[in-house]
């Protein structure tokens, strides 16, 4: 009996140490991520945010659309402006001359979506090469001709309104360029190249983010000055801590509009915050939070494009037949805006919310035969109706 009461109070002995609810190994969990006001992060009384070369290559990209509507302009200036090397005097600003940075080699160039898919980067690259070239071969000779079906030149808006300068199918090839480096340069860095896990926990990066080990010579850990330059490609033209939006042509400026469209109002402060957020928590080691706030910002800067697309296939449809001109530069800025579909990133997935093909074939549907001039009312309704349904908003919402 003492043998067995022996052996029982053993057992329960261990039955009680192996508890499971026992905290003898707690796990080192962070403490609950809160995110400042405003982006300001510092280390030391020095701020640790850094992105001087995304608003490197918004400026030059300013400059460059500007540069599209000058009919004196040479292919190769247009070129070098694209594709600039560092100390060539491709731009006003010297700063920007000194530059190693250009637009052309960040385009369709995201880890995520183009590093192992180098064919379809090469054949965009190629798209807006000839766009250039079209727009000086075919768009400045005509300047000053009438355009017509099949044949580039100007065409006013009614009422002595702009006078747009298009090639033979309709398109203001600027606007296609304009919009098309949204998605292009804009959102596929950021949403397919920095915010990626593949750029943000890269090498050691994780490591030496938990570690507070600084990039050489910085006041910021490489995972933090990620985070930053996909910022940068959205604020990097505007002020961080008190974003205005409008101070650029890009993505910052469509931003705005559709955050003062009623039905998507509060898209701003959506994104805003969740950059924010997801920057608190690299500081705090929380990547849970981190990547969440990632999946935010892909889905909401992705609909910007797909809402502006949507509206811009809408108002040149309003136009059609009746103010040509008018119509046609609706239609151009909506052109470049389903280009920039597949730059688009469906949160969860390591795809575009539009395939390049997918995109391809709305680009058939807008250029065949003589492009706009031929389109159909049922012809854009159709491609909005794709596009806002992959979104899960309605052709009413964003077309007006």
């Amino acid at each position: 009996m003492k043998k067995l009461l022996l052996l029982l109070t053993i057992s329960s002995l261990l039955f009680v140490s192996c508890d499971p609810n026992e905290d003898n190994d707690p796990i080192d969990t962070p403490e609950p991520t809160l995110a400042p006001a405003t982006y300001n992060f510092a280390r030391d009384g020095a701020t640790t945010v850094s992105y001087s070369g995304q608003s490197t290559r918004i400026a030059m990209g300013q400059e460059f659309v500007s540069a599209l509507k000058d009919e004196t302009k040479t292919e190769a200036e247009l070129d070098a402006m694209f594709d600039h090397q560092a100390g060539s005097a491709d731009f006003s600003d010297a700063d920007l001359n000194a530059s190693s940075k250009n637009i052309r080699s960040k385009t369709a160039a995201s880890t995520d979506l183009f590093s192992s898919n180098t064919t379809d980067a090469t054949a965009i690259k190629n798209q807006f090469d000839s766009w250039i070239a079209e727009q000086v071969s075919d768009v400045f000779p005509n300047w000053s001709s009438d355009a017509s079906a099949g044949v580039a030149g100007k065409i006013q808006e009614a009422g002595g309104g702009s006078t747009r300068y298009v090639n033979g199918k309709g398109v203001e090839i600027n606007q296609a360029i304009n919009k098309g480096l949204i998605g292009g340069l804009m959102a596929d860095q950021m949403l397919n190249n920095y915010l990626g896990s593949a750029v943000l926990d890269a090498g050691t990066n994780t490591a030496d983010n938990d570690a507070g080990t600084l990039a050489d010579g910085k006041n910021y850990t490489t995972m933090e000055h990620k985070w930053d330059e996909g910022f940068g490609y959205l604020y990097g033209a505007d002020d961080q801590e008190n974003p205005t939006l409008g101070a650029d042509s890009f993505l910052n400026k469509y931003l705005a509009r559709v955050d003062g469209d009623t039905d998507f109002q509060g898209i701003a402060t959506t994104i805003y915050d969740a950059f924010k957020l997801g920057r608190a928590a690299i500081v705090n080691k929380d990547y849970l939070t981190r990547d969440a706030q990632v999946d935010i910002i892909r889905e909401n800067v992705s609909k910007v494009i797909a809402i502006r697309a949507v509206y811009y296939l809408q108002q040149g449809k309003a136009n059609l037949g009746t103010d040509w001109a008018s119509s046609f530069h609706d239609l151009s800025e909506g052109f470049g805006f389903v280009y920039s579909l597949q730059f688009t990133r469906n949160p969860g997935t390591s795809s575009a919310y539009f395939s390049t093909s997918e995109v391809n074939a709305f680009i058939t549907t807008l250029t065949s035969g003589n492009g706009f001039w031929d389109l159909t009312a049922d012809q854009l309704d159709t491609m909005s109706e794709t596009i806002a349904a992959r979104f899960g908003i309605s052709v009413a919402q964003a077309g007006s």
